[in-house]
């Protein structure tokens, strides 16, 4: 590590898989206003509108054809959010990805460097990007998978 040029970062959270779903038209438009899905968000849109027109794909019922998801929305959200970030090493592996589905969820796995190998630093700027993506999870209507706490189980038997 010390002879690199930077510190690996490796961590990833889980998406409660009820949440993920095909993008609606309104959510396509407000992904659209998020300022680091606007290119994302135009150059996908025509990408799919190609597709299903030269493959002659009836869009009239869901399941047909391409479209965007809200988790493949997030995750392109994310790998922009991280290329931007001033703490990571932006010439080392930058990748955002789906791993396999468990019983805890979809988990998706940030892999990037930091530019600081300093491990106070390192440690802050690995909080800071899950802080953020805590943060911002509910705007893809997305939620995370988190196991039942003894708050939901009050919940579930009418005593909280």
């Amino acid at each position: 590590m010390s002879d690199s040029d930077g510190r690996r970062a490796k961590r990833s959270i889980g998406i409660d898989m009820n949440s993920v779903h095909f993008c609606t038209p309104e959510q396509i438009e407000r992904f659209g206003r998020f300022a680091l899905l606007e290119d994302y968000i135009s150059s996908k849109q025509v990408e799919v509108t190609e597709y299903n027109q030269r493959h002659g794909i009836d869009t009239t019922e869901v399941i047909n054809g391409r479209r965007l998801t809200n988790l493949g929305t997030f995750r392109a959200y994310l790998v922009e959010y991280l290329r931007r970030h001033s703490g990571i090493n932006n010439e080392m592996t930058l990748m955002v990805r789906q791993l396999s589905p468990s019983s805890e969820g979809i988990p998706i796995e940030i892999y990037v460097f930091s530019r600081d190998k300093d491990w106070g630093v390192y440690e802050a700027l690995q909080a800071d990007i899950f802080d953020h993506l805590l943060s911002v999870i509910s705007e893809f209507d997305l939620r995370v998978f988190q196991s039942p706490t003894g708050t939901d189980m009050a919940q579930i038997g009418g005593t909280g």
